[in-house]
């Protein structure tokens, strides 16, 4: 009787959950024909094709979009990124010699082959030529990937430099570039490949004992499956006529609603202040990470939970009227989901058309936080995470971590945080453990010349004003649903 009872309540518990499952099937709507075809605009070459929209800050306190390539594109404003002296006098360590035919030599490149170094670094190499060095350049790539090159400067008469941050761990090559000043466009040799590994948990970001740069995340946890990567387009003109595909990230966060699901992320991922437009063709593709693909791709199938597509944006209108970096403040926004006719299915079965239900959501705290508690390490009560889709190591969800600490009155800071581009509008989690804890901010900015994350204050602003504003707003039928939310200050 006793073992009957008991195969009585397995098969009841199995009645439950079929029930449970077909009722999520019935639920599944056919995705909205608009919204289809937004999934069917992100082809394989326009999601390759997409930057991340990576803002930064340089010495001067102008504000560039730094491209994959490390160039530094002016945001809102045409002033040309600060060159290297070395541009500025072609020649300096001599003067040109028509006659010169021998190639720079390079010598004593740092980091030397065989060595080890963390999440930071400053590279160096010596160039010496008769007719003097014109142009050194590092070319440096992880694995087999493709190489990145950077610019490097002269420190002094005969040795180059460039600092880098957001190494991953793993096996690493690089060489370097030099070209003399001779005439005839001058001669150019190249080192032979340096090989050297990357092992962020070795000191050299700054912070404490538990401080992680930049790594890979694999404890999993609602985080794993709330984050996600955002594809979308932008203006490059304010005449609206050039659209670029850039990608950020966002989190699903909960909201409370039964209509809708709302993904928070960084207000430049949403609107563009310095054309004054918002985002169009925006899709979401939560735990990209666990994709059956290699990288990011054409197939939503391929990914767990699939794509969806927000039905609008909000963003708070001090961001609209000013520029970045003016506009530091209020650099959070939130895309809207509705539960039904946004979704494509991915690989896992029976998967709900409701964003938040599928995917989970995490809590997003607009009150107080824990900061320069005067404790180090993963035990103390400021130590923070911040995570998002690095464009650089797609598909793999990135993390940095350790005490935080604040940059002015508007932002909290990460000081060592080497999260590369992609990662914009990722969560700030404090605490964390186990991929659970409270959202408190969002990747926003970094300086231009060294490492580090800001992220705006949820917290005494109107951040919560904002969302309540996404939350609350009717649907319309209107093909232009974004919302500027004129929030007064708190």
């Amino acid at each position: 009787m006793h073992t009957q009872a008991i195969q009585r309540g397995l098969w009841a518990a199995m009645a439950v959950a079929l029930l449970a499952l077909n009722a999520h099937a019935q639920d599944r709507k056919p995705i909205d024909p608009g919204k289809a075809q937004i999934v069917k605009y992100w082809t394989s070459e326009r999601r390759a094709s997409a930057i991340p929209r990576d803002l930064v800050i340089d010495p001067r306190g102008l504000g560039y979009m730094r491209h994959p390539n490390g160039v530094l594109v002016p945001y809102g404003h045409e002033v040309a990124a600060q060159t290297p002296a070395r541009e500025a006098t072609p020649w300096p360590f001599g003067k040109p010699s028509g006659g010169d035919t021998t190639d720079p030599t390079i010598t004593a490149m740092n980091p030397a082959a065989g060595a080890t170094i963390p999440a930071a670094y400053t590279f160096t190499a010596t160039v010496t030529d008769e007719s003097g060095v014109s142009s050194v350049s590092f070319a440096i790539r992880k694995g087999n990937g493709p190489a990145s090159s950077f610019a490097a400067s002269p420190t002094s008469q005969d040795t180059w430099a460039v600092s880098l941050q957001g190494f991953t761990d793993g096996d690493w090559t690089w060489e370097v570039i030099a070209k003399d000043a001779a005439g005839r466009g001058g001669n150019t040799s190249t080192s032979g490949p340096a090989a050297f590994k990357v092992d962020t948990a070795t000191s050299g970001g700054g912070g404490g004992s538990d401080t992680v740069t930049n790594a890979q995340w694999t404890s999993g946890g609602t985080v794993q499956t709330a984050a996600g990567r955002l594809y979308f387009q932008m203006p490059s003109n304010k005449k609206l006529t050039r659209w670029v595909g850039y990608v950020c990230s966002g989190t699903v966060a909960n909201d409370g609603a039964r209509d809708r699901s709302i993904i928070i992320t960084a207000a430049h991922c949403v609107y563009d202040d310095a054309n004054k437009a918002f985002a169009r063709n925006v899709m979401f593709i939560p735990d990209q990470a666990a994709t059956q693909g290699t990288r990011t791709d054409l197939n939503c199938s391929n990914d767990p939970l699939g794509c969806w597509v927000p039905d609008f944006g909000v963003v708070d209108k001090n961001w609209t009227i000013r520029t970045f970096p003016d506009n530091i403040a209020w650099d959070y926004a939130f895309y809207v989901v509705p539960d039904s006719g946004a979704h494509t299915p991915g690989f896992l079965p029976n998967t709900s058309d409701d964003l938040a239900r599928a995917a989970g959501a995490m809590a997003v705290s607009f009150g107080a936080v824990q900061v320069d508690d005067q404790s180090a390490g993963s035990s103390s009560a400021d130590f923070t995470a911040a995570l998002g889709y690095s464009y650089s190591e797609d598909p793999n969800f990135m993390y940095c971590a350790e005490d935080m600490t604040a940059a002015g009155a508007v932002n909290w800071w990460l000081p060592s945080c080497g999260l590369s581009g992609g990662s914009s509008g990722g969560p700030w989690l404090q605490p964390i453990k186990d991929g659970k804890g409270t959202i408190i901010s969002v990747n926003s900015w970094g300086y231009s010349n060294r490492p580090g994350m800001a992220g705006p204050k949820l917290v005494g602003t109107t951040a919560s004003c904002v969302f309540d504003t996404a939350n609350d707003m009717a649907w319309s039928l209107s093909p232009d649903n974004n919302r500027v939310a004129d929030c007064a200050a708190p």
